[in-house]
């Protein structure tokens, strides 16, 4: 009975084995159902519990919460605050204005008293690019004496340098600088000796009065100056000059600010020579002189270049019929055109006057252009004849008064027949010059503004009042090509080296593409807030020659300004008004940005982008209605046409604003509110989100700064201990006449001084005289929200029970290596604890915070967190950096968490606490959850964020990378089913890279030397191919080079194996496919920069309450994963079984990615862009004529024509006998 009994169990187990050996092959077909779903659903639940304990423990968020139990919640009025903020603006540039008028009434009344002095050529004056601080070496005098000078007639002048003791100063960005003096700066093509320059200098001297007075009356007061018409520039105060390229290029005459206020606003058609005798050098000149004539031309301005020979043609066939504006993107696009041009057959001045004057006349009277001054500026080596009916027909119709400026250059060293061609000139209110080398061209061609400024000078008590569109203060604007060319070079120097290393290894694809990638990557490195640079604006006003018989020639001495840095503008707008998320943008009348949030005028950190200043507003405010690239919606064109008019308004819309570093989005209505700045081009613009901008912490009146200070209340000791600072950009108080070391050093003083009896609250920040001799301003409300904050917030980070022995406190720290905890307030103040893993203090824990992260509601993490209160209230923002698993050093979590403070159905955020942990403790808390789960092959986990990086991996180095570049496939799925959306935003202030072609501007195929060039060029390279290799067989070089310059970074992943056929060598062991490429490496392959449009497909999260995707299991390889969100966190966990076939094809990426509008192959962005140009506001001062300007007539020197007898009587015998 008993066996037959086991015999039983025996055939059952048998049985049951069967079944399972049976069923085994279909639990193969489908591995996606070994993903246990309440399983994966515990492990989301458990860490989210985890982290939120930790989360609320170490920041005491319901304590921070109950701190602001006091305060109270009231409306923002948007109006108002922009109002308020026009009138701080507006006052602060009638300051700016006031003290260029004075510089303008001073200069004129100077010159005009020291009309009769002699030129001293030996006057000593403090040259910047010369003068010497004390101790500096004495330059030694040239010696032989120097030789005849053939310009001048006469010796040249040595003048011992002055000495001026300098001091650098943080308002003028530590520059060295000296208060006393001011200091001239002279051009390369300008000789600071001849007659006028001198004398012009020595009157001048007598502005440093003036300078030092404005500076007296106004400390904010930046860099003031006077250029003037001869080339020099006095500036105030005096500093040495800096050059950011080798050679000294700079010449105020030929910045914005300069032009603008010397002549009105004009229409320019440029018309050049394309005749057959335009060739070699005359063909250089005459390119040199156009592109000098674009340099001279701004944002106001609008202009055209057309080529004549038998027909006329424009340099851009797409701006055939219409003249575009003088952005730096329209005019590197005609400098670009102008450099392919080459000259044809005869030259046919009747068709292009013609043309000329017809584009002008329809651009009249279409009200297009700049509605002002016209002219047409003639570049040729000499006219058949006058035209005359031409100019009777066309300018010649209400004498004497001539619409058209005529300007022509005449090309060429031998030339006969320049009467023509000057008779153009002085018959149109124009000017002539003759040009027979490139070193004379900027000179001359600045000629034609002293005519277009003779009606301003003439009407003598008008100045017009010019504030110029944003620059940067370099010397010039080429320097970003400059820049570029010199980043190219050390591309190919580091790939030379590199080649020595690793030999063929470069040669690989997967190399090729690396290098590529991380090139490109640092071409996307935008910043927003850089150093590199120094942005301003700038006031001018023209300066006039008012002597008695300056009638005659109606002479422009030259233009007063001041700079009005960009930063301190932005100081005046109180962000804190604001709040978080809220920003304010200035709009000039042509629409385009004078500042704004999303202004990045610099890539690759440190190299201006070509048309950086010239961005529209509509290009940086990104309406969330997914229209296609530049096809703009109608209620935003109609708000910037509001705006550009200076009209008073508001407005509601949806946006996407993208942030840190253009890799994040979030979809937000927000409330707009714009007015003008009187007396100004410039519109005020600001913008806050309706969800949460619409109300404001306030403090109740007992709790404002004298009723506690009456209480007793030391103020300083809110602010105990170095564990705190407060936002560096912010105007909280300022000192006009002492600086600081520190913002927060700065604040103890004023605190002290609030303290004392007698305390007033300053009431502008830009106190008109007599107000400004207390010198100081602090912002009341700021400092009021300030103080509050401090007090209620003070134990955050003196709480000494964060390093108590409690047991809880210290298996946090333990467990999750937590390194610090911060508290940032709405009113700029940041707070911070540092945690240690022992008793012994550890330097540099809380100093790397507090240095990265002091811009409270301006840090990343603050804006995320209070986005994310509305996703769900309890949750924190984790994120890491970027990449973060590249790197070798500890990556760091950071988490953060908004508090915000509900009083009578309002809700405005207070504060963002978080804390800071390790990311391996982090992964060893996931790895716990899982158990093993995650580590074997049949399954991936990750940890992804809100905007789909990475956050856990089970391979390290993917984190911090966008998931869709890690599993494409998997991402694609996510979108389909809505756990992610994807969000276009467009970039278009982007720069692109087109080939550069190093052919010389003249004719090469008709010269040998070009040919002969070639020759060289192959000798060249055959040379450093050789030398290459001859190294590659040194090994001691080869060696040497190792152990320099070896790269000890192992994160670079190792590159396939090649192809076998790859390996192919010959005799000496290399094969001819490496030679091809490596030469591909040897030539510098140059390209140039270019303005171009680009968009990112950036992520988000589809946060809908009960998303049904979350209830969704895995089945089979049809669904091969399980995803869920991490509750209380901004975090999915996804699963995903690895043994169902992965689609590596499919790849989705953040990075980005070129907009193709379709364009022929003749056309470009400019052309696109000048298809759908946008309205803008014409400056109100237009100054084009005067009844008194036909009595002048000079126009111009004749030519002179030295004839050689001898060659005469040959020609003439020659012409006998032929």
């Amino acid at each position: 009975m008993a066996w037959s009994r086991l015999l039983a169990w025996w055939r059952l187990c048998l049985g049951l084995l069967s079944v399972l050996v049976c069923l085994a092959p279909c639990v193969n077909l489908q591995p996606a159902e070994n993903i246990n779903y309440n399983l994966v659903h515990s492990w989301a639940d458990k860490l989210g519990m985890e982290l939120f304990h930790l989360g609320d423990f170490i920041t005491r968020r319901k304590e921070v919460q109950e701190s602001f139990k006091d305060a109270k919640v009231v409306s923002r009025n948007g109006a108002s605050i922009v109002d308020s903020m026009a009138k701080e603006i507006e006052m602060m540039m009638d300051l700016k204005v006031s003290a260029v008028r004075r510089i303008m009434d001073t200069a004129e009344n100077t010159a005009l008293s020291h009309q009769n002095d002699m030129a001293d050529k030996m006057f000593s004056y403090y040259s910047a690019k010369e003068m010497l601080e004390p101790g500096d070496p004495v330059p030694p005098i040239p010696t032989p004496a120097p030789d005849m000078d053939k310009d001048i007639g006469e010796p040249l002048i040595y003048v011992q340098p002055k000495v001026v003791v300098l001091e650098p100063r943080p308002e003028f960005h530590n520059t060295p600088v000296n208060f006393s003096v001011s200091s001239v700066h002279v051009p390369v093509n300008v000789f600071d000796r001849a007659p006028d320059v001198i004398k012009a200098i020595q009157w001048s001297e007598n502005l440093d009065q003036i300078f030092r007075d404005n500076y007296k009356n106004d400390p904010t007061l930046s860099w003031q100056f006077f250029g003037s018409s001869t080339g020099f520039m006095r500036q105030f105060p005096a500093s040495k000059w800096r050059k950011d390229v080798p050679v000294d290029l700079y010449d105020c005459r030929l910045r914005s600010w300069y032009m603008e206020a010397a002549t009105s606003p004009k229409d320019i058609v440029i018309l050049m020579d394309g005749s057959g005798s335009m060739l070699g050098q005359r063909l250089d000149i005459a390119k040199h002189v156009v592109n000098t004539i674009l340099d001279t031309l701004g944002t106001n301005d609008f202009v055209n270049i057309f080529t004549f020979d038998k027909e006329v043609s424009p340099v851009v066939p797409c701006f055939e019929d219409t003249l575009i504006q003088a952005n730096l993107g329209n005019i590197r696009e005609l400098k670009e055109g102008i450099e392919l041009f080459r000259p044809k057959s005869i030259a046919n001045y009747t068709a292009a006057l013609t043309k000329a004057f017809e584009l002008l006349e329809e651009t009249k009277l279409s009200s297009r252009g700049a509605q002002c001054n016209q002219a047409i500026m003639i570049i040729g080596d000499g006219a058949p004849e006058n035209n005359r009916e031409v100019f009777e027909l066309h300018n010649w119709r209400d004498p004497p008064y001539k619409p058209v400026r005529v300007f022509t250059y005449l090309i060429g060293k031998e030339v006969a027949n320049w009467d023509d061609i000057r008779w153009m000139a002085c018959e149109n209110q124009g000017y002539y010059v003759h040009l027979s080398d490139t070193a004379e061209v900027r000179e001359m061609v600045l000629n034609y503004i002293p005519v277009m400024a003779r009606p301003l000078v003439l009407g003598r008590h008008d100045h017009p009042v010019i504030w110029s569109q944003v620059y940067a203060d370099i010397e010039d604007t080429k320097l970003s090509d400059y820049l570029w060319d010199i980043n190219q070079c050390e591309y190919q120097k580091a790939d030379v080296l590199e080649y020595w290393q690793v030999h063929d290894r470069m040669l690989e694809p997967s190399e090729m593409h690396r290098r590529k990638y991380r090139r490109m990557k640092e071409t996307w490195n935008q910043p927003v807030d850089s150093n590199v640079y120094q942005f301003m604006t700038t006031v001018s006003m023209p300066i006039y020659d008012r002597r008695e018989n300056a009638t005659r020639i109606a002479n422009i001495l030259g233009v007063a300004g001041t700079d009005v840095p960009i930063n301190e503008i932005k100081k005046l707008l109180s962000p804190f008004t604001l709040g978080v998320n809220g920003y304010a943008f200035i709009v000039t009348n042509n629409g385009y940005v004078l500042f704004h949030p999303d202004f990045r005028p610099i890539f690759q950190g440190y190299i201006l982008k070509p048309a950086y200043n010239s961005v529209d507003m509509i290009e940086v405010e990104l309406l969330d209605d997914d229209r296609p690239a530049r096809d703009f919606n109608p209620v935003l064109m109609t708000i910037r046409d509001s705006i550009i008019n200076q009209s008073t308004g508001s407005k509601w819309m949806l946006v996407k604003n993208h942030f840190d570093e253009m890799k994040r989005v979030a979809r937000i209505k927000r409330q707009y509110y714009w007015t003008a700045i009187k007396k100004t081009p410039f519109t005020l613009v600001i913008s806050y989100p309706e969800q949460y901008g619409v109300s404001h912490m306030d403090i109740r009146a007992d709790q404002e700064i004298h009723r506690i200070s009456i209480k007793g209340t030391n103020l300083r000791s809110v602010f105990s201990g170095k564990r705190w600072k407060i936002h560096p950009d912010w105007l909280f108080c300022k000192h006009s006449n002492r600086t600081f070391k520190t913002p927060e050093i700065e604040l103890l003083y004023f605190l002290e001084r609030m303290s004392e009896p007698g305390w007033r609250w300053p009431g502008s920040r830009s106190a008109m005289p007599p107000e400004h001799a207390a010198a100081m301003f602090c912002d009341r409300q700021l400092m009021q929200a300030l103080v509050f904050d401090a007090r209620v917030t003070g134990w955050f980070s003196n709480n000494t029970s964060f390093n108590s022995k409690d047991d809880k406190g210290n298996e946090f720290k333990q467990r999750f290596g937590v390194t610090v905890a911060f508290l940032a307030t709405h009113s700029g103040l940041t707070r911070w604890h540092e945690f240690h893993s022992n008793a012994a203090e550890e330097s540099g824990v809380g100093e790397t915070f507090s240095q990265n992260n002091t811009r409270a509601i301006d840090e990343i993490w603050y804006k995320r967190a209070v986005d994310q209160h509305f996703v769900r209230e309890e949750s924190f923002v984790y994120s890491v950096p970027f990449d973060a698993g590249e790197s070798n050093s500890e990556i760091l979590v950071t988490a953060s968490h908004a508090v915000f403070h509900n009083e009578g159905g309002k809700t405005a955020p207070a504060a963002v606490v978080g804390f800071q942990f390790q990311h391996s403790a982090l992964y060893k808390l996931f790895h716990n959850i899982t158990g093993n789960a995650c580590a074997v092959d049949d399954k991936d986990c990750y940890i992804l964020d809100n905007n789909g990086y990475v956050i856990i991996s089970t391979r390290v180095h993917e984190t911090g990378r966008f998931f869709g570049e890690v599993n494409g496939a998997i991402m694609k799925r996510l979108l389909e089913e809505n756990v992610y959306r994807q969000v276009t935003v467009y970039d278009y202030q982007a720069v692109c890279f087109e080939s550069k072609n190093d052919n010389n501007a003249s004719s090469m195929l008709l010269s040998p030397l070009f040919h002969l060039l070639r020759v060289g060029k192959w000798l060249l390279h055959t040379a450093l191919w050789y030398i290459v290799q001859l190294l590659q067989w040194a090994p001691g070089v080869s060696s040497h080079y190792a152990d320099m310059y070896g790269d000890s970074n192992d994160t670079e992943p190792p590159p396939p194996e090649p192809h076998p056929e790859h390996h192919a060598r010959n005799g000496n062991g290399h094969g001819k496919k490496d030679d091809d490429l490596w030469l591909r490496y040897l030539t510098l392959h140059r390209t140039r920069l270019k303005p171009c449009d680009m968009k990112r497909d950036l992520y988000t999260l589809f946060n809908e309450k009960d998303n049904v995707v979350y209830n969704m299991t895995a089945h089979a390889c049809e669904r091969p994963f399980v995803v869920l969100p991490i509750p209380f966190s901004n975090l999915i966990l996804l699963v995903i079984d690895q043994l169902c076939p992965r689609d590596g094809s499919v790849v989705l990426t953040v990075n980005p990615q070129p907009i193709d509008y379709h364009l022929s192959v003749n056309d470009s962005l400019a052309c696109y862009k000048q298809a759908r140009e946008f309205n803008r506001m014409r400056p109100h001062s237009c100054i084009s004529r005067h009844a008194n300007e036909s009595g002048i007539k000079l126009c111009g020197k004749a030519c002179s024509v030295y004839a050689n007898l001898g060659l005469l009587l040959l020609c003439h015998i020659l012409s006998r006998w032929l």
